[in-house]
């Protein structure tokens, strides 16, 4: 059987996430990656979106949990996973990284990630 994957890189958020006072009052940027591996057979025959994972579907996900404050990065993660599932037909697995830019971590760092696989 084939893997057939889509991918959606370098959703830009900015957020409000982190155990932090500053975090919560200040936020900062963020980056999401999400893959999903899925079944094209259908859209490959019909050539249209409603045979397909709409990318758009996955943005407006992503978007909308990035939007709601959690003190981990893994807690959203989780939740974003949560939801490809819950709304998208035809899952087979899914990936989420969240990359958080420039954590106040007391060292030169330019980001920390998560990733959650499903």
């Amino acid at each position: 059987m084939a893997k057939h994957t889509i991918e959606v890189n370098g959703i830009k958020c900015y957020s409000f996430h982190g155990c932090l006072v500053e975090e919560e009052k200040i936020g900062g940027h963020y980056t999401v990656n999400v893959s999903i591996v899925t079944n094209f057979e259908k859209s490959f025959k019909s050539d249209e979106l409603k045979d397909t994972v709409d990318y758009v579907s996955i943005n407006a996900i992503v978007k909308s949990e990035m939007d709601i404050r959690s003190k981990l990065i893994e807690h959203v993660g989780h939740r974003i996973i949560k939801r490809l599932k819950q709304e998208i037909k035809g899952i087979q697995s899914s990936k989420v990284k969240i990359i958080k830019h420039t954590p106040p971590i007391g060292g030169d760092v330019d980001d920390v990630a998560i990733i959650i696989e499903e």
